[in-house]
């Protein structure tokens, strides 16, 4: 297959992420179909259908994040049937390229697809760089919702130091708040220094004392009973890692600790710009692949 083959997308299932996805994919003169959308009436130009449809009459099939659930049922929230993918859909996704998130998960869902050209356009670097900045205003509009103080002046503490932890401690910064980095590598915490922030030692907390809001970005249980049990109680908790996240909310239930588990933010709070995302990496998958 060339890229030139490519005439029309399945966009199968998704949040408003995929909406906006199919929109910026149709302003680039590609026919888009979406599929699992069945609680919507319209959606301008573009095609509404069912799931067989949009794969089936279409060059390339889109699924979203996450792609699929534990029941191996397709994410489609804007639908009320539990969609599963029959035998006649996969083998049909084996003669075209399919874009997932999380493929090993899909994967494992549908075995069947193992040696079909599945891409992980959320496995992709440039995804996860352009996706922090919509996480990471997310967190911090998350911590305006659930604050009652102000970001200016709050002492905030940030649990990582990856794509998210930077571009985090960036906009909390220069909203005023007093930044503390906390990392493990000492690469991290000297690039927190260099950027003017307070540094601390994730390996070393064993008590969380004189913050008001604490995100993690760790995806590994960091703030387990006992260091949460040493966490002042007017700390707000903000839990940004993927599963298995970093917050066990059971015991911060016990404790009284005000915990979210903030997931999935760009799809919330910013889905136009997430779309764009997704339309951009799986663009930039054809044309490595598809010369």
């Amino acid at each position: 297959m060339k890229k030139s083959d490519i005439k029309a997308f399945g966009i199968v299932g998704g949040d408003k992420r995929q909406l906006f996805l199919a929109k910026s994919v149709s302003d680039s003169c590609y026919d888009v179909i979406l599929g699992g959308f069945d609680k919507l009436t319209s959606i301008g130009a573009l095609t509404l259908a069912d799931v067989r449809t949009a794969i089936f009459e279409s060059d390339a099939v889109i699924f979203p994040i996450p792609s699929v659930r534990a029941d191996r049922s397709i994410n489609t929230p804007f639908s009320e049937r539990n969609v599963i993918l029959t035998e006649e859909e996969i083998n049909e996704l084996k003669k075209k390229p399919v874009f997932v998130s999380m493929r090993d998960k899909f994967i494992k869902a549908y075995p069947e697809l193992k040696t079909a050209c599945i891409f992980d356009y959320a496995a992709k670097e440039e995804f996860a760089i352009l996706n922090a900045l919509p996480t990471a205003e997310g967190a911090i509009e998350c911590a305006m919702n659930r604050f009652e103080g102000t970001i200016a002046g709050s002492k905030c503490l940030v649990v990582g130091f990856g794509r998210i932890g930077k571009i985090l401690s960036k906009g909390l910064d220069a909203l005023g708040a007093k930044v503390t980095v906390s990392a493990r590598k000492e690469s991290d915490l000297a690039f927190a220094s260099a950027l003017g922030y307070e540094q601390t030692d994730t390996r070393s907390l064993k008590s969380v004392r004189g913050y008001d809001i604490i995100f993690n970005t760790v995806p590994v249980m960091i703030f387990d009973k006992d260091l949460l049990m040493n966490t002042d109680r007017n700390t707000l908790i903000i839990d940004l890692a993927s599963a298995p996240g970093g917050v066990d909310f059971e015991a911060a239930h016990t404790f009284k600790l005000d915990a979210v588990r903030a997931l999935s933010l760009p799809g919330k709070c910013a889905p136009k710009a997430a779309g764009e995302i997704i339309k951009t990496t799986i663009f930039n998958i054809i044309e490595e692949v598809y010369r």
